[in-house]
């Protein structure tokens, strides 16, 4: 059987919560930073550790056939390759999230769109701000850079900038004010388009499935309590569950029950509040490590 190829950051803001969810998901690899191709134990897979801008080309190309990647960088690639992009999201996993963003220097009071007409703007991601005016028939020139884009404002290089923010801190600190947001990013799981073997294709699906149970896992949790009989009908009214509660009998005890529920993680206080209301006890609120 054809392993998989799974390219993921080498050394970055996604790469801990990348090799955190594979194994999660049972995989589990001879890793070691210092080498680019790290083969797994667990599952017919091999892990490529490569830079992520290099991400969407190794998937267009076929030379992976999966890759942890941020969106900004799939739909700049895909920009480039109008015509066949090479890959497709098949999961989006919630983290590493961002904003691709227009910024100004703080003395600039006008920043509406218009302000942007002939103005110069330093970017790392020029097809998607090209496009971005070009779609608003708003003339800019776009100059492309591969770093440190926040200081070219105040080097007198660009009028204003576009880059990744997330918490805007970077932007404050070189004197800049955040804009336009023209893309929200997170980490997504692509696939390359190039066909797959039927047994890799099957790899593919078992691996998505396994991820999606480690994410639902994340937005749940296991409820355990006791209660009045007569209550039940409250408590699972009261409880945001996925399926109908277990309910059994408490030995010794036959007014009360014992009632079991995977729960949606919106268990807050209040929550448990209305089921001590009710005459709920020994309330146990437990993470879950998985769900199929």
């Amino acid at each position: 059987m054809k392993r998989l190829r799974i390219a993921i950051q080498k050394s970055g803001r996604l790469t801990d919560k990348c090799l955190d969810i594979l194994d999660r998901a049972g995989l589990q690899f001879q890793f070691s930073k210092s080498r680019l191709i790290s083969p797994c134990e667990t599952f017919p897979a091999d892990l490529l550790l490569v830079r992520d801008d290099d991400i969407p080309e190794y998937l267009a190309s076929g030379t992976c056939d999966l890759g942890f990647v941020g969106e900004n960088l799939l739909e700049e690639r895909r920009l480039e390759r109008q015509d066949t992009p090479g890959f497709e999201v098949i999961s989006r996993l919630g983290f590493g999230k961002c904003r691709l963003s227009l910024a100004t220097p703080n003395d600039v009071k006008d920043v509406s769109l218009d302000w942007y007409g002939n103005k110069k703007i330093a970017t790392s991601y020029p097809a998607i701000v090209t496009n971005y005016f070009k779609e608003r028939d708003i003339p800019v020139s776009v100059i492309e850079v591969s770093g440190s884009v926040e200081i070219t404002p105040s080097l007198g290089i660009a009028d204003a900038i576009c880059d990744l923010v997330s918490t805007g801190s970077t932007l404050k600190s070189n004197g800049l004010k955040e804009s336009q947001v023209l893309l929200r990013s997170e980490c997504v799981l692509a696939q390359s388009a190039i066909g797959l073997q039927p047994e890799q294709a099957d790899l593919v699906s078992k691996l998505v499935g396994r991820i999606e149970g480690v994410q639902l896992a994340d937005k749940t949790r296991y409820v355990m309590m006791n209660a009045p009989k007569d209550q039940v009908e409250v408590i699972c009214d009261i409880l945001p569950s996925m399926e109908a509660p277990s309910v059994m009998e408490l030995k010794g005890q036959p007014g009360k029950v014992a009632i079991h529920a995977a729960c949606a993680q919106d268990i807050f206080w209040e929550t448990m509040e209305k089921l001590k209301a009710v005459g709920a006890t020994s309330v146990l609120v437990l993470p879950i490590e998985k769900v199929i």
